[in-house]
């Protein structure tokens, strides 16, 4: 039904913009918080259709599988980064993305190009609307296709391993077509409640949904619960699990802003190690990532210790604990829950000092803003509510109603330059200013600081 692949991206008809508006075009449950997550909505079958016409891109080479409520990321990137410094051939799957649809899909660390994504596109679309036409098990989504275009891609370019993350939740996302040799559990906590659930054990039986009969799981530490749930999976499915924080433990030892040392031990072995990255929460996931590709070299891969040195030190994950200005101290942080948001602010306590602190805060509408007002109000001295630039976002309007009953005073600013901008012109030198709430507000916040040229 499609042609060769690389006949397809010789002859097609699509550039990138096109691709593009041909993924937009299809229904996009990233934009709207009201789908409910049941199998009538996520049907796994119409991935398996598309896959199964495509000769089942996603098989055939050796997977990482990544799920949790916070850090898959960027324990996604330094897994990934490590197995490009051990010289393999390794595919990145990751979402959202910041600033372009390339940056979902990646070979080494280097986006997907403009003319492989616009090939690959071109490759799916007569395919995907056939499929939608008929919608035996629903219409193929925005986030499936993507899926489906980064196992392509991975496939054409022969990549040895591929390191997927998971879009949301696990047991019904599109990327759990796949039977990894690893998947890895980061820290759970209370997010996206109306999809996932209200509860710690609810959205933890989503996030396990992703663990298959035999394999290892890799768990970050977890609430007494929420282990409990996958311990009690991975009985069920005789699937070794091993716990960072309990058979893996790790050890800060030094830090400073251009990133954190720290000692790794247990059955990963024992490491000195560095990464680039800020945040307590970096060095968990960092013990995650290390603690998977120890599972990988069990299964063959032939991965040196100074790989592992040489990937952890070398990764980049933005719009997390970003510094993007040193007077006064700018921090960008896509945190979008309490828990997430409590991390970085304890992190921020363990690696600087200041006078003020003021915040500029955006959210989705979906998230526990009435959490992090809570959280936000014992640090601050002045909120600024702004509006990031995406469908979910919540008004200024609402977040102000929410913020005042928590007690907290705010200014209202619905343009995130100019709310940017007026926290810069009240700082002192001495002073934090931090952006949060949102991914897509830290992410803006970087390119609003960082690619204008401004000094920092």
């Amino acid at each position: 039904m499609c042609l060769p692949l690389g006949d397809a991206i010789m002859q097609t008809a699509m550039n990138y913009s096109q691709a593009e508006k041909f993924l937009i075009g299809l229904t996009d449950y990233e934009k709207s918080s009201s789908v409910l997550y049941n199998a009538g909505n996520y049907d796994l079958r119409r991935m398996e259709l598309l896959l199964g016409s495509i000769a089942n891109p996603h098989r055939g080479r050796r997977t990482v599988h990544i799920t949790g409520t916070k850090g898959k990321g960027s324990t996604a990137a330094m897994i990934s980064g490590v197995l490009s410094a051990a010289k393999y051939r390794t595919g990145l799957f990751t979402s959202p993305h910041l600033h372009s649809w390339r940056e979902r899909i990646a070979l080494n660390g280097t986006p997907i190009t403009k003319k492989d994504f616009a090939g690959i596109a071109d490759s799916l679309e007569l395919l995907v609307r056939s499929i939608n036409s008929e919608a035996r098990f629903g219409k193929l989504t925005t986030f499936e296709v993507i899926t489906a275009m980064a196992f392509l891609y991975f496939e054409m370019k022969n990549a040895a391993y591929q390191v997927i993350e998971v879009g949301m939740g696990g047991r019904l996302d599109a990327t759990n077509v796949l039977y990894p040799d690893v998947c890895v559990i980061t820290s759970i906590s209370l997010d996206h409640t109306q999809i996932l659930g209200e509860t710690l054990e609810q959205i933890a039986a989503e996030k396990a949904g992703i663990i298959k009969r035999g394999c290892t799981v890799i768990s970050a530490p977890q609430e007494r619960q929420v282990a409990a749930v996958i311990e009690r999976k991975c009985r069920e499915l005789k699937a070794p699990l091993i716990m960072v924080g309990k058979d893996i433990k790790w050890r800060r030892t030094g830090g400073s802003p251009d990133g954190q040392n720290f000692k790794l031990s247990g059955m990963a072995g024992n490491y000195d190690l560095g990464i680039p990255l800020l945040g307590e929460y970096q060095l968990e996931n960092a013990a995650l990532a290390v603690s998977a590709l120890k599972i990988l070299v069990k299964n063959g891969a032939a991965i040196e210790y100074a790989d592992i040195v040489r990937g952890l030190r070398n990764v980049k994950w933005p719009a997390r604990f970003q510094i993007l200005k040193n007077s006064p101290l700018v921090i960008a942080d896509g945190a979008h829950n309490p828990y997430s948001l409590t991390q970085v602010i304890r992190s921020i306590g363990k690696f600087f000092s200041y006078k003020k602190a003021a915040v500029v805060f955006g959210s989705s509408a979906d998230k526990d803003i009435r959490g992090m007002a809570q959280v936000l109000a014992g640090f601050v001295h002045r909120i600024i509510l702004t509006q990031a630039h995406h469908p979910r976002a919540a008004t200024t309007d609402n977040l102000e109603r929410i913020f005042k009953a928590a007690g907290v005073p705010v200014i209202k600013e619905p343009d995130p330059e100019k709310a940017i901008a007026g926290a810069l012109a009240e700082a002192d030198k001495e002073d934090l200013i931090l952006i949060t709430g949102s991914l897509f507000l830290a992410a803006g916040a970087a390119e609003i600081l960082l690619k204008k040229g401004r000094p920092i």
